[in-house]
């Protein structure tokens, strides 16, 4: 049987997801990977909004009838659920349930969709790291009402800050890691990989070992190499940690210099050797479904599939560790800055009750809550040194410092023109990865790309390296 949350499918070796998913919550949206929700299917989501908007306005007045967007990826529907119905129960208020799709793409697609239709019906919103300053229009201003958000990372507290004001509130961190099995390396008296060569062998070794003794289908490592916002990630990743960037502090590119290159070419050489040719389109819950189900040996994802790979009845609960991501020559571990974070709806018609859901979930005991329960890594320092979060979570000791040092994606040199930016980058790097040109050709079509002469993407475009 497939883990919880995992792709279904039959046989040994979960689908890749290449059509229309599955709906992921109480509206009925069915997202595709691409391209975005359609304006057809907007209007029968902003209808069914709007009608829950009408029986809101009959409740008594006293009590406010709030509809929050969140949810993605593991449990973090179920975990917002959860906290978002205690602060009903607490108060007298109403919650509902806006189902928003997986990909970090297709749920900002939407909701962009959403504020340009002039729907007002959402009053709460997750947003990822990278978004607020893409919708700071559309989001209510926080920044004289919520305590203590000094105490949050201050990588984060950047993120949720446009032009000094604050527009989101830290949910969660997160940072790319790698996920290994630790009875497979012992097993083949191998260190957990430093160097992602020293990955790329052991990953063949032991794939090479673990189908020769009938393991099949079996492979090395699983990724997210699919054409979104998670592969802009990886290649943040790999790029870093091969002691290059993706731009230079003046905002220049810099992702076709030699180090970058070779981190992008070595990607692409695990690409049916190491890595399942349907690598390129995985995001994170295909990966985790081949690896939860004990078909890999390496896996790069968010700490989320912690607690999912250590539940009951996973195939490798027991067996799982986590470590830095390795690096290149010449770099370190670099770890792609993650994490949602709560907004409010510049036109919410219940702005005090909303502020106040946000308020309870962005709270110490409800993030420190979600730590041990979930193992959503918290974006308050503070408790990375708190005995229970650590038992329950023993990884999140040594890799405290892989969130607080995390590379961030480059939504603030971007702008409002972020999304597309990363689009460009993506489906860049992608083409490079599945083979359908060098590192070289491609790292310049994609410069050629943000720099077309009639509108190009940076402003830093023109300027000489």
């Amino acid at each position: 049987m497939w883990p919880k949350h995992a792709p279904a499918g039959s046989g040994q070796h979960p689908p890749v997801v290449c059509g229309p998913r599955q709906p992921t919550g109480d509206l009925d949206y069915h997202p595709s990977v691409t391209p975005p929700p359609s304006l057809r299917r907007l209007r029968r989501v902003i209808l069914g909004i709007a009608a829950a908007a009408l029986v809101a306005a009959s409740a008594p007045a006293q009590a406010a009838r709030l509809v929050i967007a969140c949810g993605g990826i593991g449990t973090e529907s179920e975990q917002c659920r959860i906290a978002a119905d205690a602060w009903a129960r607490r108060t007298g208020h109403q919650v509902d349930y806006f189902a928003l799709p997986r990909p970090a793409d297709e749920r900002l697609a939407l909701i962009r969709q959403l504020f340009a239709a002039g729907s007002n019906a959402i009053d709460v919103i997750a947003v990822d790291v990278v978004w607020p300053g893409m919708l700071a229009s559309h989001l209510l201003a926080l920044t004289s009402r919520i305590d203590g958000i000094d105490r949050h990372l201050p990588a984060m507290r950047d993120a949720a800050t446009v032009d000094g004001r604050l527009l989101a509130v830290p949910w969660f961190t997160d940072g790319g890691v790698l996920f290994y099995r630790r009875d497979l390396l012992e097993r083949h008296r191998r260190p957990v990989p430093r160097t992602w060569q020293e990955l790329t062998e052991t990953a063949a070794l032991i794939q090479r070992a673990e189908r020769a003794a009938g393991h099949s289908p079996f492979w090395g490592y699983v990724w997210q190499a699919r054409a979104y916002e998670g592969l802009t990630c990886n290649a943040l990743e790999l790029i870093t940690s091969h002691g290059a960037r993706l731009f230079d502090a003046d905002g220049r590119i810099a992702f076709d210099s030699a180090p970058a290159r070779d981190a992008l070419t070595q990607a692409a050489s695990w690409v049916g050797t190491i890595s399942p040719p349907g690598v390129l389109n995985y995001a994170e819950e295909d990966s985790r479904g081949v690896f939860q189900s004990g078909h890999a040996v390496f896996m790069r994802n968010w700490p989320y599939a912690w607690s999912l790979a250590q539940g009951e009845g996973s195939p490798v609960r027991g067996k799982v560790g986590i470590a830095p991501l390795p690096h290149g020559p010449g770099g370190g571990s670099a770890a792609a800055l993650g994490g949602r974070m709560l907004a409010v709806a510049a036109h919410t018609r219940e702005p005090e009750a909303a502020i106040d859901l946000v308020r309870a979930l962005t709270a110490p005991q409800e993030i420190r809550r979600r730590a041990i329960e979930a193992g959503f890594a918290p974006s308050l320092p503070a408790l990375y040194g708190d005995a229970d979060v650590l038992a329950a979570n023993p990884h999140f000791g040594p890799l405290a410092e892989v969130f607080r040092q995390s590379v961030a994606r480059p939504s603030a040199l971007a702008g409002e023109r972020y999304g597309q930016v990363s689009a460009a980058l993506f489906t860049g790097f992608h083409a490079i990865l599945a083979g359908r040109i060098d590192a070289t050709r491609g790292t310049a079509a994609l410069r050629a790309t943000l720099c077309r002469p009639a509108n190009p993407l940076l402003a830093a475009c023109g300027a000489e390296r």
